[in-house]
């Protein structure tokens, strides 16, 4: 349980992320060799706030949390990586598909910015993928990189459930930003990385993947040139499957050489025990898997019940399990941004699916 004195620190940090998000000047968090606690718990809650409106693809609140991130990385050190500063723009509309053979409006990927451009304005979205990067250092692995990265968006208002109606998608998947901005921080203060290292907040997972899906037709720098991917995603409660606080796993373990690789340096990760659930391909990870990247989400997830629902709220998450989780995903991104790179077993990389005909 947290105390009132590190309510009241939390609180006050929270105050500053908001305001930065307005265009003042963003929170300092106070450095340390671990994780706080009070300052995970603090700008979880900024990007999990009701002012947020659940984060839902091309609509205001997500707007707001792409500021927010952009905001932390600047302050980090991060250099911008987008087309536009810390952004990079996706042409977003407002389209028709079939779902359960039912039509459903929802955001769709355009083909190109010119494709947005002919449909009228009200069916135009607002989308960005947040991106920043720290440059490596051995020339030798010049031309290798590792992205870090987590969804920022979530499934917005829906239907109210015991009278709220806002998903504020605390663990799902504000937790998983978080952790990517903790590793930056914690990287940025050095020693600098081999490899450069990409830290992407993508939105659109929720709708399909579809930030993601654009971010790999339209990569900052080369897929060939990506050693590994690694996507986080819902650290925000211990799993007792995975051997319960502080510890994670992996999708996909047993695919590639990564997996053993982070173990054997150290990192509290072990495989996936719901194979059954083929986490491995339910996150933006496998966009780039399917491109040949290797690529691999960390999680906690224990299958919580409020999953996809208004009460998956900051008062849910264990903020002293999840900042230990992030000093064990930022030892696991220094291993992938300093070691050897990761392969496939066989058998491991996912084939794509044939083309429709």
């Amino acid at each position: 349980m947290w105390n009132p004195e590190s309510r009241r620190r939390a609180a006050g940090l929270l105050t500053f992320l908001l305001a930065g998000c307005g265009g003042g000047a963003p929170a300092v968090v106070p450095a340390g060799t671990a994780t706080s606690p009070e300052a995970t718990l603090a700008l979880l809650t900024a990007l999990a706030h009701d002012s947020l409106e659940g984060r839902a693809t091309g609509r205001p609140g997500s707007t707001r949390a792409a500021a927010i991130i952009a905001a932390e990385m600047a302050r980090i050190g991060l250099a911008p990586a987008g087309d536009s500063g810390f952004h990079q723009r996706i042409p977003l509309i407002l389209g028709t598909r079939a779902i359960n053979n039912r039509p459903v409006s929802g955001p769709m990927l355009a083909t190109s910015f010119a494709a947005r451009d002919s449909f009228p304005p009200s069916q135009r979205l607002p989308g960005v993928n947040v991106i920043g990067v720290l440059a490596g250092s051995d020339p030798a692995l010049a031309n290798e990189h590792v992205v870090v990265s987590a969804h920022y968006d979530h499934i917005g208002i829906r239907a109210p459930v015991n009278g709220d109606s806002i998903n504020n998608g605390a663990d799902d998947d504000a937790s998983g930003v978080v952790a990517v901005l903790k590793i930056a921080e914690r990287m940025a203060r050095g020693p600098k990385p081999r490899r450069t290292v990409y830290f992407a907040a993508w939105t659109g997972e929720e709708s399909g993947g579809l930030g993601a899906r654009w971010y790999s037709d339209h990569p900052v720098r080369p897929l060939s040139e990506m050693a590994a991917n690694l996507q986080i995603e819902m650290i925000g409660r211990p799993d007792s499957l995975a051997g319960g606080p502080g510890r994670a796993w992996l999708t996909g373990y047993e695919r590639s050489t990564m997996g053993e690789m982070l173990a054997a340096g150290g990192v509290p990760i072990g495989p996936d025990k719901r194979p059954a659930q083929q986490f491995f391909q339910r996150s933006d990870n496998y966009r780039f898997a399917l491109r040949g990247v290797v690529a691999h989400t960390l999680s906690t997830f224990n299958m919580h019940t409020d999953y996809h629902r208004p009460s998956d709220e900051v008062d849910k998450v264990d903020a002293v399990h999840m900042a230990r989780v992030i000093d064990a995903a930022t030892r696991a991104v220094q291993l992938l941004a300093d070691g050897p790179r990761p392969t496939w077993k066989p058998g491991g990389k996912p084939t794509p699916p044939a083309p429709r005909n």
